[in-house]
């Protein structure tokens, strides 16, 4: 039996995702690819940091009021003022909620802009062998991003009540957005070669090395500088990812028509080789 169908958490850092980064680290530096990959962050960057610039006061304001009712409800037994509290609380959450926002709106972009050049240029150096089945399509990652985009917004209202507690501020975020990581570009990445089934199939069988890549990215959007970086980096991992484990996918021998063979060669074998 191929271990493509047993792939264990093990095998996923082992065998996909740390050779994947360094392979996209490599890769990221060409001229085109880095351009393609970076420019959707810049821009996502100056649409939302402006919008922040413009509403920073009026924002900062409604927020550190709102938490200074809740700081105050929750410690009425002791008479302090929380207003500076509220406000440095209130810094802390806009930071954490429109380093998402950049990311996401990057990776949408990224998706339809850049990935089929990021994709050509993986496979065309790595995987020239490679059948193109176009599973996936401009519409398919269209609703994808739909998708996406609609799962963030009923995660955040789900976990809403945890942001009452200021330790899981820095964790529910990164568990959010490794979701959308994840669903976003492991489409983009199989999309032109994989076959719907074999989109189905490798989504399910590698599910922990997707999560793990979503995740390192969402920790790597909030590293000042390198978070520029990050999606185009994880976007050629996850692309080098999902190709190997579809190259992996197709070579892998069918159980049924491997034991066939297998007994064919052991009866000619005992006949002394004659058919």
């Amino acid at each position: 039996m191929s271990d493509v169908g047993n792939s264990g958490p093990a095998r996923s850092v082992m065998r996909g995702v740390l050779p994947s980064m360094v392979l996209a680290l490599g890769g990221v530096f060409h001229p085109r690819i880095l351009w393609l990959m970076l420019w959707p962050v810049l821009l996502s960057a100056a649409v939302w940091g402006g919008l922040l610039i413009a509403f920073w006061t009026e924002t900062l304001l409604a927020l550190a009021a709102l938490l200074r009712d809740w700081i105050a409800t929750a410690t009425f037994f002791v008479q302090w003022d929380p207003a500076g509290v509220a406000r440095f609380a209130a810094t802390v959450l806009i930071v954490v909620f429109i380093v998402p926002l950049v990311q996401f709106t990057a990776l949408l972009i990224i998706g339809f802009v850049a990935m089929p050049a990021a994709v050509n240029h993986v496979a065309g150096r790595r995987f020239p062998g490679l059948q193109r089945q176009r599973g996936g399509s401009l519409a398919g990652s269209l609703w994808n991003g739909c998708v996406a985009l609609a799962g963030m917004i009923f995660l955040f209202l789900v976990t809403l009540p945890l942001w009452l507690f200021p330790p899981l501020w820095p964790v529910i975020p990164i568990g959010i957005l490794a979701w959308v990581n994840q669903r976003v570009l492991r489409y983009d990445a199989l999309a032109e070669h994989a076959s719907a089934a074999e989109m189905r199939q490798i989504y399910l069988e590698q599910r922990f090395g997707f999560y793990l890549l979503g995740i390192l990215l969402a920790l790597a959007s909030f590293v000042p500088v390198f978070g520029f970086f990050a999606p185009a980096l994880f976007s050629l991992a996850y692309t080098h990812y999902a190709l190997a484990e579809l190259e992996a996918l197709r070579g892998a021998p069918i159980e049924g028509v491997l034991i066939a063979s297998d007994v064919g060669t052991a009866r000619i074998a005992a006949a002394g080789g004659r058919p």
